[in-house]
């Protein structure tokens, strides 16, 4: 007999809640039933009703018979045969795509291009192994591949004294500190768009109102970057960071560790008659840049404080303790939000804190520090000659005095480690 529309509408609601959740055997068992129910006509409308072929109705009704094995959802054999059954070639095809020595063959129709699943899908096919993208996904997890970034981890060539200096260096930081003297390590953080610019990262906002930043990151010339320098007080785990609006210069560094030393310095270590500073090897802080020397040395004046430096070797700038123990945490802080005005930067800086006790204060920095400032070679000889710029026995172009007045000319004191 036919069957009713209003049999098979009745049939199609009640599968529609009765068989998404179950499994492929189950749901085969199901539509049996229903169309053994049925009778004469039923394998067809509870195929419509389904959305299924008529086949699958069939082996429900044949398993209803002769049920599988317990615990099987098909026979033995049964279902699609996986991919690489099929084709016994395709994996070690698609795993000589994925070789890293491969990248750069130019025999290789993926040279330098990005091995995504489509790519290597369409590649696969050129070479006579037709597999889907979802299908290369799946056999590149089965043979442990996984999507991966970059690690920065390659320092490049390591310095043989590398090692040896940075003994010297704790050892300088524990005699500074076994005397009550002050040890800060200084650098100067990532140049920052100030403005409503994305910045890496998420944070907590209501659902579905992500703030909104401008599409391209072009300079703001009203706004400018927000270009900090921090000073860390490794003994106190305090921070002072200016923010400055021109230039990262010599001057800048060594004028960012002067205000330190006048608002925080000073009152923090009243006694200090040296100070240890601990710097990478580049940039406005290097061990090259003549302005950075002459500029501590004018310093060590003001202050009357012996000012030593010691550099970190080639190739370690993120060993500086100031990356790991102020400026990474000052990053976490401001990420996913905007740097929209020179104020937001200071009070997102003075607001970073950690479980460990940090605290970090910040100020604004307007003053410009041109490029390009030349320090003859009388300037230095003169320094060299008048002692105020004793440069140690050890690596005398990593570690070096600079000392508030002129001393008579003498051997270095400073030993090797």
């Amino acid at each position: 007999m036919a069957i009713s529309a209003d049999v098979e509408a009745g049939l199609a609601a009640k599968f529609g809640l009765l068989l998404p959740p179950l499994d492929e055997r189950a749901r085969r068992t199901v539509l049996a039933v229903e169309a053994r129910l049925l009778g004469r006509g039923g394998v067809a409308a509870v195929a419509r009703a389904a959305g299924c072929s008529r086949k699958r109705v069939r082996s429900g009704l044949a398993e209803l018979d002769d049920p599988p094995p317990p615990g099987r959802i098909r026979r033995e054999g049964a279902g699609r045969k996986p991919a690489q059954v099929k084709d016994p070639g395709l994996v070690e095809a698609l795993l000589a795509l994925v070789e890293p020595a491969r990248r750069g063959d130019p025999t290789s129709a993926l040279s330098w291009t990005t091995l995504s699943t489509a790519r290597l899908a369409r590649e696969l096919a050129a070479q006579g192994h037709p597999a889907s993208p979802r299908t290369v996904a799946k056999l590149l997890k089965a043979n442990g591949f996984r999507l991966q970034a970059n690690r920065k981890t390659l320092e490049g060539s390591g310095h043989p004294d590398r090692d040896a200096q940075f003994a010297h260096i704790n050892a300088q930081a524990e005699q500074f500190a076994a005397a009550g003297q002050p040890v800060i390590s200084v650098d100067a953080k990532k140049k920052e768009l100030v403005g409503a610019y994305k910045n890496p990262g998420r944070e907590w906002r209501p659902a579905k109102t992500p703030e909104p930043v401008k599409v391209h990151d072009f300079i703001d010339p009203e706004l400018g970057k927000a270009n900090p320098y921090g000073v860390y007080d490794i003994a106190a785990n305090t921070g002072w960071v200016a923010v400055g609006t021109d230039y990262d210069t010599s001057a800048f560094a060594v004028n960012t560790i002067r205000t330190w030393w006048q608002n925080a310095g000073r009152d923090a270590y009243p006694d200090a008659a040296r100070l240890l500073i601990t710097a990478d090897g580049g940039g406005s802080n290097g061990h090259r840049p003549r302005a950075w020397k002459a500029g501590l040395a004018a310093l060590a004046a003001e202050t009357g404080l012996a000012i030593t430096v010691a550099h970190l070797p080639p190739g370690t700038s993120k060993w500086n303790k100031i990356e790991h123990r102020l400026f990474a945490h000052i990053s976490m802080n401001w990420r996913g939000r905007p740097l929209t005005s020179l104020d937001v930067v200071v009070n997102t800086i003075t607001a970073t804190t950690t479980l460990t006790g940090l605290r970090v204060a910040a100020h604004v920095d307007p003053a410009e520090y041109p490029l390009g400032v030349k320090i003859p070679d009388s300037q230095m000889d003169a320094m060299a000659a008048d002692g105020i710029l004793e440069r140690h026995t050890w690596h005398a172009d990593w570690n070096y005095t600079l000392n508030p007045a002129p001393r008579p000319a003498g051997p270095p004191t400073q030993q090797a480690p």
